[in-house]
């Protein structure tokens, strides 16, 4: 199959940033295919409450209202059970994203203990919200970057089995276990898998700094795991690109000495995700992974937002594909995408 027609994709985890960073990435959201996305809350300082999340959610719209933004909260103690059934009735508010703290971008004032949010998780089970995992443990001397996701599974199935109808999502998925994890849930249980882990392994951002996200590229053998679920037709895996744009000199000859943890993707979204696909000969699994089974555990139509699914198409080719830009952006803020200057499949709109 060298070329496929598609409704717009739905990507489920991404990072718009704030301010000029904003207003770099979010017109490149329709470039990737994209016409729906789930927002990441982790900015500085984070969206803790409702007039937050509305105010961030309308500068969006001015800058692009072709784009569906769906808005989440940050889970800190200021989340209440009271705020969550106000959120729930926003029909803007999806769900609430956990951060461990200290752990990976902006995640200063993430997640202790789980314990003591257990009646926030009752309320968001009661008003049908979705709770966000960020699921890595925290460094220990038991525990690095290799294993936090491994460590970290316990806590998942601890949650679901104590809210069995609470909607969960391992966000970013990077190992063969977790993939194991989440089919052994029940159906309240999903994950999203990103574009760029379809491709990287350790060896990747060992040595590129622009190839380094958290959490990171694991084996070959996790790698193999994560494409084997995207192309399952597994419902319970869709697309959450956890596009992280940082300026070029953010993760590169940093002053801090530390790379910023975060892989851009945004600008060609579904054109990587077609392009690793094809590799294993799935392209034509492509419309369930990256447009229905995301859309379907969020209920998205039931919610009365599926507009958008019908709003034109997408139409990805092998050929003549495209080379994937050096640069995006000016200036101090110049972003580099993944892959850059590569060549991988083109896409384009119709109406």
């Amino acid at each position: 199959m060298n070329s496929i027609e598609l409704p717009p994709a739905a990507d489920f985890h991404v990072h718009l940033r704030d301010g000029s960073m904003m207003e770099t990435v979010v017109p490149t959201i329709r470039s990737g295919g994209v016409s729906l996305v789930y927002v990441m809350p982790n900015l500085v300082p984070p969206i803790t409450t409702i007039e937050q999340a509305l105010s961030y959610h309308s500068k969006l719209v001015s800058l692009d209202n072709s784009v569906n933004y769906l808005m989440t909260l940050y889970l800190t103690p200021e989340i209440t059970p009271s705020v969550i059934a106000k959120a729930a009735d926003t029909n803007v508010i999806f769900g609430v994203k956990s951060y461990p703290k200290g752990l990976t971008t902006n995640s200063e004032g993430g997640v202790v203990s789980y314990t003591e949010f257990y009646p926030v998780f009752a309320a968001m089970e009661e008003h049908d919200m979705v709770l966000n995992l960020h699921g890595e443990s925290p460094s220990s001397e038991t525990t690095t970057v290799l294993n936090a996701e491994e460590t970290f599974l316990p806590t998942l199935f601890d949650l679901h089995e104590k809210f069995p109808k609470l909607r969960i999502v391992l966000e970013h998925c990077t190992t063969a276990a977790a993939v194991e994890a989440v089919k052994k849930c029940g159906p309240t249980v999903a994950a999203t898998i990103t574009a760029h882990h379809l491709y990287l392994t350790i060896d990747q951002w060992a040595d590129n700094p622009h190839c380094f996200c958290k959490p990171v590229a694991k084996l070959p053998s996790d790698r193999a795991a994560l494409v084997e679920a995207a192309t399952s037709g597994d419902p319970k895996f869709f697309l959450g690109t956890d596009s992280a744009p940082h300026p070029k000199s953010a993760k590169v000859g940093t002053r801090t000495g530390k790379t910023a943890a975060g892989v851009f993707t945004q600008p060609y979204a579904m054109q990587y995700v077609a392009t690793a696909f094809d590799k294993v000969g799935k392209v034509d699994k492509l419309k369930g992974f990256a447009c229905d089974f995301g859309r379907a555990f969020y209920k998205i139509k039931e919610k009365g937002l599926e507009g958008n699914y019908k709003s034109g198409a997408i139409v990805l080719s092998k050929e003549p594909g495209v080379i994937v830009v050096e640069e995006i952006g000016q200036g101090e803020g110049v972003i580099v995408p993944f892959h850059a200057g590569e060549k991988i499949w083109g896409l384009e709109w119709r109406t």
